[in-house]
């Protein structure tokens, strides 16, 4: 049968890996706080592997700011190619080479 909710809130899960991380070992937190010593070394490696996978993301500011140097870049190749057809329509038309 499933549980009709988890018996541990996220944050308490994230005061366990807090105090794991400060520490504490997780047998003395389970005879503290009731949650078996695995299940608090559990929740401390899927913290771990969050934190490396938010490190590996990119932040909203970056994804924004990586949008605009892209348009911005886009825009500035067009002008360059725009800069170098009048460059060569004004020397033909010159005859200067």
């Amino acid at each position: 049968m499933p549980r009709s909710k988890p018996p541990y809130t996220e944050e308490f899960r994230q005061q366990m890996v807090g105090l794991v991380r400060a520490g504490r070992l997780p047998e003395e937190l389970a005879k503290e706080y009731g949650p078996s010593g695995q299940s608090i070394r559990n929740w401390v490696r899927e913290a771990s592997r969050e934190d490396d996978a938010r490190a590996d993301e990119m932040t909203t500011a970056e994804r924004e700011e990586l949008s605009r140097l892209r348009k911005e870049n886009r825009q500035l190749c067009e002008e360059r190619d725009i800069l170098r057809k009048a460059t060569i329509f004004f020397v033909t038309e010159t005859g200067q080479k």
